[in-house]
């Protein structure tokens, strides 16, 4: 699964609107154009691509990198949250710039957008019926360089999409 993916199941998922899509993107800080927004949401279609790999047949007009779909969930916080009141200024420098583990992000920063605690977010895989335990759990969520820390595979990171899907969209 690639970032355009990830995006476009959470977009049903949460049935998040264009106009949300946007605004999301600027809280982020990053200005997305509704040409833009659609070209990452549309898929390419190629008949020998996807009868050859399967990768391949995920091609999107714009792909997305980590540092974008992060920049989005960013903005999706800010959007189901509100600001942060009384934010200390931030004179640390950032550690890295490079993100390794999306998937671990993605589930990390939905579960505060959306205010779930760790018993929904088992509930909501048990939806897609996906049952790890909460120990599993807590480790895919861990700060990655924790001892305990788990990258998340494709696999929970489109079962909790689908979960999502299943629990938002009564």
């Amino acid at each position: 699964m690639n970032n355009n993916d990830l995006l476009l199941r959470l977009r049903y998922a949460l049935d998040i609107k264009d106009s949300d899509i946007l605004k999301a993107f600027q809280l982020g800080g990053m200005d997305v154009s509704r040409e833009e927004e659609k070209a990452m949401l549309t898929r390419v279609r190629n008949q020998e691509v996807e009868d050859n790999d399967e990768f391949e047949k995920n091609m999107y007009v714009k792909m997305i990198n980590n540092k974008v779909l992060d920049t989005f969930l960013n903005g999706f916080i800010i959007i189901k949250r509100g600001e942060q009141k009384n934010k200390p200024t931030q004179s640390v420098q950032p550690k890295s710039t490079e993100i390794r583990h999306i998937n671990n992000i993605l589930l990390k920063k939905v579960k505060i957008a959306l205010a779930l605690t760790s018993d929904d977010m088992l509930d909501i895989l048990a939806a897609a019926e996906v049952y790890p335990s909460k120990g599993e759990l807590g480790a895919i969520l861990r700060k990655e360089g924790h001892r305990n820390f788990k990258p998340c595979g494709d696999k929970y990171a489109r079962n909790f999409l689908k979960g999502l899907a299943l629990c938002y969209r009564d």
